[in-house]
């Protein structure tokens, strides 16, 4: 009984939290009011599907809504893939397409529709009762997963992309939101993982093994609410998107090798390089924290296509590793100097460009190999 009532009360704690964080994402005023919007959606959905044991204390039989509820489920995992894209692409914007995402929904009331919501309560009741042995639920079950298995692999593949695009692209200290993002999707799947092993229990000899897991999901659920809430509580501003008509390098490449197009000779590699060193010593743009391989591109007129190649491509580096180059070595020579020696390694991290103290010391040992306040101990 005791067991009941903590589940009982985590659960309540945990519908609490989700509906604050979804009212908090709904009503905060952001230029990215899709992706909140979505975000509080899915937070909904999940707290939707969590209440089941909430809702089994004061509803006793089957029912028509109750199973509606229950095939909400299957729209959690499409609204946080919907979710990434917009978080992940400015230009992003829901469409009639995006309706496409509601065909498992769907699919799945309409298999229900014979033998469950056009019948009496006696046969719902026998529906239930009789689980283990109804087609229509394992069918139902194994959507679910293939869904899981589908979306999760695609939201995988945007961030490893977008990514990709980003520091090809862009300076700032994001990609921090877009590792943390990833993360967040690790442990989601772990979380889905641990639901598909649970449902395998719930068909088999062991019932009362995917109920006891249902009951461990539960504060797991709450962990990974309150973990995005205190994400979004200290970063509201978490991501800066990507557009995306932009293209990897690696695809620019491949295209000029499919349509025969001539690639920059040697020498005006050359002379691009040294327009691009002179201007980078000279300007000292890196110090813009935000600064884009398109402000780069329109400061020295090369185009942005050959900019990303020459940089991303002939130098091996992304234009992210290439701008943090100067902002480090800057960084050095103010370390390097006596008369500022009273001069914080926050100040200094702000002064060259960067707006992180964790993106700052990541890139400093991996252009020197020690943390600022070591190398500036070893001079």
């Amino acid at each position: 009984m005791d067991k009941i009532n903590l589940l009982i009360i985590v659960i309540i704690i945990t519908l609490f939290v989700s509906l604050f964080l979804a009212f908090f994402l709904f009503t905060v005023k952001t230029k990215h009011k899709l992706s909140n919007s979505l975000f509080a959606i899915f937070l909904l959905l999940t707290a939707l599907d969590s209440i089941d044991p909430l809702l089994s204390l004061v509803v006793k039989n089957p029912s028509n809504l109750g199973m509606l509820r229950t095939t909400f489920a299957f729209l959690q995992i499409p609204v946080f893939y919907l979710y990434v894209l917009s978080v992940c692409y400015s230009d992003f914007k829901l469409k009639s397409k995006n309706l496409i995402h509601l065909l498992p929904f769907l699919i799945v009331n309409l298999i229900l529709l014979p033998r469950f919501y056009a019948v009496d309560l006696a046969s719902k009741i026998s529906f239930i009762q009789n689980r283990q042995n109804m087609i229509e639920l394992q069918l139902i079950h194994i959507l679910f997963h293939i869904q899981i298995v589908v979306y999760i692999t695609a939201v995988f593949v945007i961030l490893k992309r977008t990514k990709k695009l980003y520091l090809e692209n862009n300076s700032g200290a994001s990609i921090n939101s877009y590792n943390w993002l990833f993360q967040f999707t690790s442990v989601l799947t772990i979380l889905y993982l641990i639901a598909l092993v649970k449902n395998i229990f719930k068909f088999s000899d062991y019932p009362y093994i995917s109920e006891w897991i249902k009951i461990g999901i539960v504060p797991f659920q709450l962990i990974i609410i309150c973990w995005y809430l205190y994400k979004a509580l200290n970063h509201p501003d978490l991501f800066r998107n990507i557009d995306s008509k932009l293209k990897l390098v690696q695809d620019i490449i491949s295209e000029e090798k499919n349509n025969d197009q001539k690639t920059t000779n040697e020498k005006e590699y050359n002379q691009e390089l040294i327009k691009l060193k002179q201007y980078m010593a000279e300007e000292k743009p890196f110090l813009n924290p935000s600064l884009t391989i398109q402000d780069v591109s329109a400061a020295i007129q090369i185009p942005v296509r050959d900019l990303s190649l020459l940089i991303n491509h002939k130098l091996e580096q992304h234009f992210y590793d290439f701008v943090n180059t100067y902002r480090i070595e800057n960084a050095m020579n103010i370390l390097k100097d006596v008369t500022k020696s009273k001069v914080t390694i926050l100040e200094i991290l702000y002064d060259v460009g960067f707006n992180s103290k964790s993106s700052f010391n990541t890139a400093f040992k991996k252009h020197t190999g020690n943390t600022p306040t070591t190398y500036r101990k070893s001079l």
